[in-house]
């Protein structure tokens, strides 16, 4: 599911980022560069200050001890002796965070099964209305089994934004067993002949231990169906929220064996620096990104254009360093 690419093989995605975002990487990337100018490359209010911007990009407070902490190390050893060398380090230890498990989205099984879960508000079901129009445009026939039963209008809610997509909709009344849902839906996209079942479960809190249940007997009626299924598990985050929805993601991820995560609102988030903050708390790689609320909003993250964007210097009247 390759996202869309500029000249350079550089996806475009970030480059549609509204100002609120740019922001956060022009403040760093400048504020960064004016500090280099003005004072000794390695002093102890150099590393103070950075410490403080990658705090209040929402970093979080272990993930900007790790980068520092490289920082440190490199210039100990002597590795940082101009301002290129700090910002260019700076750069490789932020990618390193953002490396290991894969970013790419597994297609594996006949039919090849997603979940989608995550708190209601977070972008859930508008994400799982992009995933569908995405998948039928690269000529993958995907199914949707509306297993949010309990929401009221949920299931009018996700007809509405399926159906453009051209993917079929499995559902039943509401108030129905979330997992007799997928059950039948899986048993369409075989009669069918499906490539992907979509599955739209309940918004929940992690504290409402009835709603985890019923996630956990989703996953039990797929792998029952469908040995090596689900092939992924998303968990759909506000990246506004910040913080506050970690724990609730590590609640959900436990229950359904998540594989990765969908960052959704990414254009409204204040501080962009919450990705490292959110992979390195759950261990899971961030796979998807949302940045409005059309169906063709939805793009796949790439870590290089985003720490691209993190330390950019958008001043044109500043010479580069």
């Amino acid at each position: 599911m390759a996202a869309e690419a500029e000249g350079g093989g550089r996806p475009r995605w970030w480059l549609r980022i509204p100002a609120r975002l740019d922001r956060v990487g022009g403040t760093m990337g400048r504020q960064l560069r004016t500090r280099l100018r003005r004072g000794q490359l390695a002093d102890e209010d150099l590393y103070e200050e950075l410490f403080e911007l990658l705090l209040a990009s929402d970093c979080g407070v272990p993930m900007t001890e790790i980068l520092v902490s490289r920082l440190r190390e490199r210039a100990a050893k002597g590795r940082l002796r101009s301002a290129d060398q700090l910002l260019a380090a700076l750069k490789e230890e932020m990618l390193a965070q953002l490396g290991g498990p894969s970013r790419e989205l597994s297609l594996s099984g006949s039919p090849c099964v997603w979940l989608v879960a995550g708190v209601n508000g977070s972008g859930k079901t508008t994400t799982i209305a992009k995933l569908a129009r995405r998948l039928q445009a690269q000529g993958t026939k995907c199914l949707v089994a509306a297993s949010d039963t309990f929401r009221a209008a949920a299931i009018d809610q996700l007809r509405r934004m399926v159906e453009p997509t051209g993917a079929e909709l499995v559902a039943h009344q509401a108030g129905a067993d979330p997992a007799a849902v997928v059950f039948d839906a899986i048993a369409a996209a075989r009669a069918r002949g499906r490539d992907v079942v979509l599955v739209d479960t309940a918004g929940r809190l992690h504290t409402k231990d009835n709603l985890m249940q019923e996630l956990r007997k989703i996953r039990r009626v797929v792998s029952g169906q469908i040995p090596d299924q689900p092939a992924e598990a998303l968990l759909v985050m506000d990246a506004y929220v910040g913080a506050n929805a970690i724990a609730q993601a590590r609640a959900f991820g436990e229950v359904v064996g998540a594989t990765g995560l969908v960052l959704t609102k990414l254009d409204g988030s204040a501080r962009g620096g919450y990705v490292f903050q959110v992979e390195r708390e759950l261990g899971l790689p961030v796979k998807l990104v949302g940045l409005g609320e059309t169906v063709s909003d939805l793009e796949d993250f790439d870590p290089v254009a985003y720490v691209d964007r993190l330390l950019a210097d958008d001043d044109p009247e500043r010479p580069t360093i």
